[in-house]
Order: structure tokens, then C-alpha cells, then sequence
């Protein structure tokens, strides 16, 4: 017999169905787009009723709200998992670089569902998520400047605007994730070494 209360069975049940409906809502995004992904087509993957989304869900901004949110979640532990697995600066930096670029490439679906929400939701205010300044929410944002702050203060980095360096490191990563053309021309592991290495002589210090 299960020795779980009938509060935590439902609480348990409850969860489980609300990860049903968001793998079903990522599976959506990523076959049909945000525009065409209605709760119907949701429920149509998930194998549920609308119903039964409605009911964990309060509408399909809610829905893809959570859905980013696990989204993005996935993302920084899948990185800060192998960033502070490492000992020095600038392995923890390479780490940075290869395991946010290797991500993209292990869960192809996740990084579609996370454009399309990111490009085409709206906050109630009508902003575009894209717009929203939440960079001091972001821990992938902060542990970069963290890695980078770290590595000017024990001498492994020369000096440089982190602010600056970490916007072209993020940018150089979603580079490889947005232009279809330079993934389809050069593959993960080739993208992720240049990287490296083109960061790798841009900040750290050398020996004189």
C-alpha cells in the first residue's frame, strides 16, 4: 500500500499532469509556433481535455509563462551544473561557453519553444518579453560576470568591461541558436571550440 496522505497522492498527481500539459506545450511550440499553438492543440499532444488544462492552467499565458519558466530553469542548471563543477576562471568559463552551446544541441525542442515564447509572448502591459530588461533576474547572466569578475580579481583575466565581455560572450552563444544559416553550416562541437578559443585570446592574461 502507497503510505502517501491523500493530500500529497493529489498534490503529486497534480504536478505530474501539469508537466504532461508543458512537455505538451514545448512539443506545440516546437511543430506549430506560439501564434498557432492554442490550448486546444496543447490538449490534442497531452492527450487531455481543454478542459483539464483550463484547470491548471488559468489561460495560455499562464501556460507558457510556466513553460518558459521551466524552459529557462533547465537551461541554468543544465550550465551551472558544469560551470562549478570546474576549478579555475577559465575553465569555468570554457565550461560556460561549451556546456550552454552543447545544450542547444541535446534538447533542439526546448530552444524552439523558447523562441517562439520569448519573440511572441506579451506582458498584460503589451512589451514584448524580447524588450524586458531582467538581466539582474537571469543566473546565467550573473554567474557569467561573477566568472569573469573572479578571473580580473586573481589575475587569469586582463581587463576589460565585464558588462561589455559577457553581453558578446551571451551573444556569440545565441548566435549559433538564432541564425539558421550558421548552424546548418557549422556544427555544434566547431562552434563551441571557435568560441573557446576566440574568448580565450581576447581576455586572458598573457605572460610577458
Amino acid at each position: 500500500m502507497s503510505d502517501k496522505q491523500p493530500d500529497e497522492k493529489q498534490s503529486f498527481i497534480s504536478e505530474a499532469r501539469r508537466a504532461q500539459i508543458i512537455d505538451a506545450a514545448i512539443a506545440t511550440l516546437d511543430e506549430i509556433g506560439y501564434i498557432h499553438a492554442s490550448l486546444a492543440q496543447i490538449a490534442k499532444r497531452a492527450g487531455v481535455s481543454t478542459a483539464l488544462i483550463s484547470y491548471h492552467f488559468r489561460d495560455k499565458n499562464e501556460l507558457m509563462d510556466d513553460t518558459l519558466m521551466l524552459l529557462v530553469n533547465e537551461l541554468a542548471s543544465y550550465v551551472l551544473e558544469r560551470t562549478r563543477a570546474a576549478s579555475t576562471s577559465r575553465d569555468k568559463l570554457h565550461a560556460y561557453i561549451e556546456a550552454s552551446v552543447s545544450f542547444q544541441g541535446t534538447r533542439p525542442k526546448y530552444n524552439t519553444a523558447l523562441i517562439e515564447i520569448v519573440f511572441h509572448a506579451r506582458t498584460p502591459d503589451n512589451v514584448p518579453y524580447y524588450k524586458l530588461n531582467d538581466e539582474g533576474d537571469d543566473p546565467l547572466a550573473r554567474e557569467l560576470q561573477q566568472i569573469l569578475r573572479e578571473g580580473q580579481a586573481n589575475g587569469e583575466f586582463c581587463r576589460f568591461n565585464v558588462i561589455v565581455m559577457a553581453s558578446a560572450i551571451r551573444g556569440a552563444i545565441d548566435e549559433y541558436l538564432f541564425n539558421g544559416s550558421l548552424n546548418s553550416n557549422v556544427d555544434l562541437k566547431s562552434y563551441s571550440a571557435e568560441l573557446v578559443g576566440l574568448f580565450d585570446r581576447a581576455i586572458v592574461k598573457r605572460s610577458m
